[in-house]
């Protein structure tokens, strides 16, 4: 099958039922989006799809063909873009693991909603977990990113 990831064609040859986390992280070797709870609820691998936020763990690589997939890798070549300045400037990172997946909501929520309230940031990075808690940072770090020009 054919997936555009992150602006670029490949040619993957996986079974069609195979979770579109493993193909990027083991057959295209983008680790960026990580493997958390295998079941949908953490969010660690949150990928954007046609611009709105997919748990890849669940999602077969065959549902997602021909479509638009983005990781925290193609969000920009050296990190400079709004959400991950953003992140930086808040220092919002502890351990780091469910970053790529609260960057990537945090995007899609921004293209929807580029002067988010608190409240639109909370429901829309509900599904993201932090085992460290810096939810209040990264509360401050998409309003920051809106500041600085959002998605």
């Amino acid at each position: 099958m054919k997936l555009l990831v992150n602006g670029k064609e490949h040619d993957v040859s996986v079974p069609d039922g195979m979770p579109l986390l493993w193909v990027l992280r083991d057959v295209l070797g983008m680790t960026g989006t990580k493997y958390g709870c295998g079941m949908a609820l953490c969010g660690a691998c949150t990928v954007l799809v046609d611009g709105q936020p997919v748990r890849s763990c669940v999602r077969p690589a065959s549902a997602v063909a021909g479509r638009a997939i983005q990781t925290i890798e193609g969000l920009s070549p050296n990190g400079d873009h709004p959400v991950q300045r953003a992140w930086a400037e808040v220092d919002v990172v502890q351990c780091g693991f469910c970053q790529s997946g609260q960057i990537l909501s945090a995007c899609a929520l921004l293209k929807a909603k580029p002067k988010p309230t608190d409240a639109d940031i909370d429901a829309a990075l509900s599904g993201n977990i932090c085992r460290c808690g810096t939810y209040q940072r990264v509360r401050e770090a998409v309003h920051r990113a809106a500041a600085l020009g959002g998605a």
